[in-house]
């Protein structure tokens, strides 16, 4: 399922509520498409100070030293000076960050969701890069994150040290990406101090790296690959092969990628500068496709659309009450499963895994992936009713420009509503285990650990996350009790769950009576009115 972004609530040193998305008072002269997704290259790997040194190499001298809390992602912009912010769940705007390992403030309650520094570097202007946490940390739902942030960034930048194995999460990442998305794949050397010159990896086979390998087998997917050691010698009397060995399997177990080439490079000398030019041209590329798909006015924006002869005597209004109430009905099941799913992995984390201090981390990235799942349930089921409901009233499959126009309508419609006006909000998990209500989309964009756009979705957004009295109280050491960790789970997960199914409800239902009001307003007029 392919998830919709949550908003960014403001540019970094400059917090504060944005206006809503939709007014009665701005309506265009042409409904225009929506804009694209920003280019993004999403970094990904099992070795955070590696990825980091890479950013770093790509950057240059502009950049700050890219220092994030465990967990969270580190988005990096261009803009005219540096600058940082951080985004912390339950918190209505940005707050000040300085990445210096001292006097780095201000002190947070909890890790935020996403940290965004402003660097001055050219490359900038072309995407933006993200560095997500290590794969190791992620967990399912964190993959289901980064795979989201990469399918609509457009690249993913996957950096292995030469001293680590390919864990399965990650393959199944690559798996999952490399159809849809552009994928490079980047060596460095890992905790040695780098290649001799001349000696790195990209050589022909048969040269030995400067660094020691071990004699330990590398392991992908249960593949084991052999060591250093395990290798014949070549002409020269070196040993080599085992690097491209290693890299063959991983082809292997990932077909897409049999057509990516390995970029190997040392951040510590700085040779970066065929990287920076693979990613210039990838988004040169990716941003005329992206813009040659989508029209500057869609078809149908401008042309009378009259309703069918059989609208008026048609049962439309009824199979549109009835379609928002099972696809609220269906919604509202599938969240069901997936926390009864949440609760079992938090009790095997709490059991099995870091124990109760790891709680608070899995349980928000469980709910991120949720909310962001739910959204993207309540978007396609919004398309489904307007899709069926206009096919019935005008008569045939509705062009582009009539969606987006009949979209709007509805918009305009929720926005005049005072029910459907505070459905900005967050629903933020507490150390007690009741769910508070925080409204604004300020609070909803802090939630995003990659922010992007929301046009084209009718429908306000939603997230869930935790508070920072929730880390702070479950990692007090005289409270690391498992009992008393899965009650309070338990708990804070049926609250979730029946503000979500509310929620869910809520929104189908005020969706479908302004959607009736759209439709009943060109019923008696004869044509399309937005």
């Amino acid at each position: 399922m392919e998830f919709r972004s949550l908003p960014v609530s403001g540019p970094p040193g400059a917090p504060g509520p944005r206006t809503p998305r939709r007014t009665p008072g701005d309506e265009p002269a042409l409904v225009e498409s929506p804009p694209d997704e920003p280019l993004a290259v999403i970094t990904v790997g099992p070795s955070g100070e590696d990825r980091r040194a890479v950013l770093a190499g790509l950057l240059g001298a502009a950049a700050p030293p890219l220092r994030v809390p465990a967990g969270s992602f580190l988005v990096v912009d261009y803009a005219p000076s540096v600058g940082g912010a951080a985004y912390v769940p339950g918190l209505r705007s940005s707050r000040e960050y300085r990445p210096e390992p001292v006097g780095a403030g201000p002190a947070l309650a909890r890790p935020p969701r996403r940290v965004e520094l402003t660097v001055p570097d050219p490359l900038l202007r072309h995407f933006t890069l993200v560095d997500a946490p290590d794969t190791g940390t992620l967990g399912v739902a964190g993959i289901r994150v980064v795979r989201d942030a990469v399918r609509r960034g457009g690249a993913l930048l996957y950096v292995l040290p030469d001293d680590q194995p390919v864990a399965t999460a990650e393959l199944d990442l690559l798996a999952e990406v490399a159809e849809e998305a552009a994928v490079f794949l980047v060596g460095t050397p890992g905790a040695a101090d780098g290649w001799a010159a001349g000696c790195g990896p990209a050589d022909a086979v048969g040269r030995t790296p400067a660094y020691s390998t071990g004699s330990a087998a590398a392991t992908v997917s249960g593949f084991a690959v052999p060591g250093q050691d395990d290798e014949e010698p070549a002409a020269d009397g070196s040993s080599a092969g085992w690097l491209e060995a290693r890299r063959a399997t991983l082809v292997a177990a990932v077909p897409a990628l049999a057509g990516v080439d390995w970029i190997d490079l040392d951040p510590a000398a700085a040779d970066t500068a065929y990287l920076r030019r693979a990613l210039i041209d990838w988004a040169s590329a990716e941003g005329l496709r992206r813009a040659s798909l989508t029209p500057p006015v869609a078809p149908g924006a401008t042309r009378t659309v009259p309703v069918a002869p059989a609208a008026r005597t048609s049962d439309w209004a009824d199979r549109l009450e009835r379609r928002s109430r099972g696809l609220a009905h269906q919604l509202r099941r599938d969240i069901a499963l997936e926390i009864a799913a949440i609760h079992l992995r938090g009790v095997r984390e709490v059991v099995g895994g870091a124990g109760v201090p790891g709680l608070p981390g899995l349980l928000d990235r469980e709910v991120e992936a949720l909310s962001l799942e739910v959204v993207a349930a309540c978007d396609a089921g919004v398309d489904k009713m307007l899709g069926e409901s206009l096919a019935l009233v005008f008569g045939g499959v509705p062009d582009e420009g009539v969606r987006l126009r009949a979209a709007a309508a509805v918009g305009w419609g929720l926005a005049d509503d005072r029910a459907a006006r505070d459905f900005d909000r967050v629903l933020l998990i507490r150390e007690t285990g009741e769910v508070e209500t925080v409204l604004g989309l300020g609070a909803v964009g802090a939630l995003a650990g990659y922010p992007g756009g929301t046009a084209g979705a009718i429908l306000p957004p939603l997230g869930v996350g935790l508070s920072g009295g929730c880390y702070q109280y479950w990692r007090n050491p005289f409270r690391a009790d498992p009992i008393q960790a899965r009650s309070w789970l338990g708990r804070a997960l049926r609250e979730t769950e029946l503000e979500l199914c509310r929620e869910v409800s809520r929104r189908f239902e005020a969706v479908a009576d302004s959607l009736t009001d759209v439709l009943a307003e060109a019923v008696r007029h004869g044509r399309l009115l937005a």
